[in-house]
């Protein structure tokens, strides 16, 4: 196996066990662990240890955010361990975690779930990053009937395949897409766009960017107050897009929504930044608020761009499990905040750990049962954490909609209970 797959074990065994040295929660912000190192933390004797699988795209196009969900797993992992490991019918058992690189690849991603589940015999997985990576992984964990519980694949497309051994924790794209357009929608109604309002629409060519278009035009085919003047597809890292926004630039459209995954995101930005194009409402979908775009594209070329996302650290001041989360965050990343990529890797590795001590056992049936009937205080909006059938075990909660302010923050906007400032609209800097 070349060394860019090599395992990284995670020591979340025995606090003993893990030796500092090898541990990899002191890299940058988004780093990835070097390709190659092993951090070893043996099974207790006799294996007498929860053993889970997991892969994530620590190399390759996704390699800053499944950097970030690594953060959240291993922070998951940590609090386990400080807790003497987990509950499993009254007796503590250690978990252990061996995460593996899928470098951002779609067959990689499955190859190692294979590998994880029949060669390093894994009592269950969590899901590694990105919808086309989670999509095909998740079909041998299905194959192979154990656990699977991801906090990293959107589209609907994953869930509608009548799988009974797939959970996932990330609401759906067009509820994204929805929870966009309802917070337009106010401004319209408010006066402060036209109607009909034009909109100029780019998706990335996956299934996640086919649920983003399709929530988009399904709420602006209703009423007749919006009109779809691009329609617009592309591929997954781009390196120019020149030719797409050219299209976006000439339909001089009052709004701009494109669905992109992040390194999309800042390279189109640059490029419309480049060309001197201004929207009276601009979104990337859940991408927006992150602070290595900000940094990336410079603070005053991301103002107003509204994103929603699965999850704030705005929510600590109304959500318990949320502050929770945010606290020991801080304490173990030197006070930097969270974002929503580590807290849906963290709240993964929690619903399964909840799952395995509500089944009393490691039997795989039993802690399946116990996920497909999860209902537990959550971090996530909304508060609670289920995996409703009729939804094919995805989640369904909230989105909260923020906006990139002037002043550097990105307050959430809506939905009016969670709101923490007002959202502007349209955008101040068109006029200049």
């Amino acid at each position: 196996m070349r060394t860019s797959r090599t395992a990284i074990v995670l020591c979340a065994v025995l606090a003993a066990a893990c030796k500092k040295s090898n541990q990899t929660e002191g890299a940058p912000s988004g780093g990835t662990a070097p390709a190659g190192q092993t951090s070893a933390a043996a099974p207790a004797p006799g294996g007498d240890a929860i053993r889970i699988g997991a892969t994530l795209p620590l190399t390759g196009a996704e390699s800053r955010i499944g950097g970030f969900y690594k953060e959240g797993y291993d922070l998951a992992f940590e609090e386990a361990t400080k807790n003497g490991g987990v509950d499993v019918g009254g007796k503590k058992m250690p978990v252990q975690l061996t995460l593996l690189d899928d470098t951002s690849t779609q067959a990689t991603a499955a190859s190692l779930a294979d590998r994880l589940i029949n060669s390093d015999k894994v009592h269950f997985l969590l899901g590694t990053y990105a919808t086309n990576l989670v999509e095909a992984q998740s079909v041998v964990a299905e194959q192979n009937q154990i656990p699977y519980v991801n906090g990293g694949g959107a589209a609907t497309a994953i869930y509608k395949r009548g799988y009974k051994w797939v959970f996932g924790l990330l609401a759906p794209v067009e509820l994204l897409a929805e929870a966009i357009m309802k917070w337009v929608d106010a401004q319209q109604q408010a006066g402060k766009l036209p109607k009909p309002a034009t909109i100029a629409l780019l998706w990335e060519n996956t299934s996640h960017g086919k649920d983003f278009r399709k929530g988009v035009t399904e709420f602006a085919n209703k009423g007749g107050n919006y009109k779809i003047v691009v329609d617009e597809s592309f591929e997954l890292n781009g390196k120019d897009f020149s030719a797409l926004l050219g299209k976006v630039k000439a339909a001089n459209a009052d709004m701009f929504l494109a669905d992109a995954h992040l390194p999309d995101y800042i390279t189109m930005q640059r490029q419309y930044v480049t060309a001197g194009m201004c929207h009276k409402i601009q979104s990337y979908g859940a991408r927006g608020s992150e602070k290595q775009a900000a940094e990336a594209l410079t603070p005053k070329n991301v103002q107003y761009i509204v994103s929603a996302v699965w999850w704030s650290s705005l929510l600590a001041d109304k959500n318990p499990e949320a502050k929770r989360f945010v606290d020991l965050f801080k304490a173990k990343y030197g006070g930097r905040a969270p974002e929503w990529y580590q807290a849906l890797g963290y709240e993964t590795a929690r619903a399964l750990f909840v799952a395995i001590t509500q089944a009393g056992s490691l039997d795989r049936e039993a802690i399946r049962a116990k996920l497909a009937g999860l209902k537990i205080p959550s971090l996530l909006p909304g508060g609670e954490l289920t995996f409703p059938a009729e939804f094919g075990q995805q989640s369904h909660a909230p989105f909260v909609a923020q906006q990139n302010l002037p002043d550097g923050t990105s307050p959430i906007i809506a939905p009016p209970d969670a709101a923490t400032g007002k959202g502007v609209a349209p955008n101040p800097g068109c006029a200049k």
